[in-house]
């Protein structure tokens, strides 16, 4: 992987070369709850629907909770680059290609890239009862940037 100076273009080229699936479009309709740009790809909508997000370096989710009454939640399968996942207060656990997070229904998170690589992740919603997301404050940036 290109360093940290090379060229954007380089370094998003490197990382699609890592990634076994696409970055996909912008994500365009989530915009508002990230600081930085994400893509989106759908990966599959049969049985299990999910998706690969890709965020460029810095980029991050708001705080946000999946909300259900039963059931419900989302898992992470981090599959390239480098990227964080938080729970609130909680550490910010790194990250990397083969990780996997499972994240409990109505537990406030945020996830996204390391400051200085791209990140891609599959992202499952859990099904769940009376399910949906809330998306709330962005990530203090003292609080990224001391990461």
């Amino acid at each position: 992987m290109p360093e940290a100076g090379a060229a954007p273009d380089a370094r998003r080229a490197a990382h699609e070369r890592e990634c076994v699936f696409p970055i996909g479009e912008p994500n365009d309709a989530y915009a508002q709850y990230f600081v930085g740009q994400s893509y989106l790809a759908p990966i599959s909508n049969e049985q299990v629907p999910f998706f690969n997000v890709t965020f460029e370096p810095g980029c991050r989710n708001n705080w946000h909770v999946h909300r259900a009454t039963s059931g419900g939640g989302q898992m992470l399968v981090c599959v390239a680059g480098r990227g964080w996942y938080q729970e609130w207060g909680k550490p910010a656990q790194p990250m990397r290609p083969g990780d996997v997070v499972h994240i409990p229904a109505n537990v406030k998170h945020w996830h996204g890239a390391a400051a200085d690589s791209w990140f891609s992740h599959l992202a499952f919603e859990i099904e769940g009862e009376d399910a949906s997301n809330e998306w709330l404050e962005p990530v203090a940036d003292e609080e990224y940037q001391a990461l």
